[in-house]
């Protein structure tokens, strides 16, 4: 694996492998949205009846870790490929809204 992956080469491998399988028919904006929150869901599934030092440990575990990093793969993955469809910059609107809340949340 390389470590010094990128943003859009990250998105240009999903855009790939889903032109290979002839998937882009299937990844409108509501589709992708859609999948999003699934995962989500997946993801918020490992940690639903955890107390808070079980949910603080789960990756100790190597069976719930695995678990814990597909899911997060699967989010990110529907992320990137949502903002590609619709043409955001996932890291430049990431630092607008961290801009925007440091005005509207300032420091004490």
């Amino acid at each position: 694996m390389n470590d010094d992956l990128t943003v859009p080469e990250l998105q240009r491998r999903l855009a790939e492998f889903a032109a290979a399988r002839n998937w882009q028919p299937f990844h409108t904006p509501k589709n992708l949205a859609s999948a999003l929150s699934v995962e989500a869901g997946e993801l918020l599934e490992i940690f639903q009846w955890l107390t808070p030092e079980q949910a603080a440990a789960v990756m100790t575990d190597p069976d719930t870790a695995h678990r814990v990093r597909d899911e997060v793969a699967d989010v990110l993955a529907y992320l990137l490929q949502l903002c590609t469809v619709l043409e955001v910059e996932p890291l430049r609107a990431l630092a607008e809204k961290i801009e925007r809340n440091e005005s509207r949340f300032p420091a004490a």
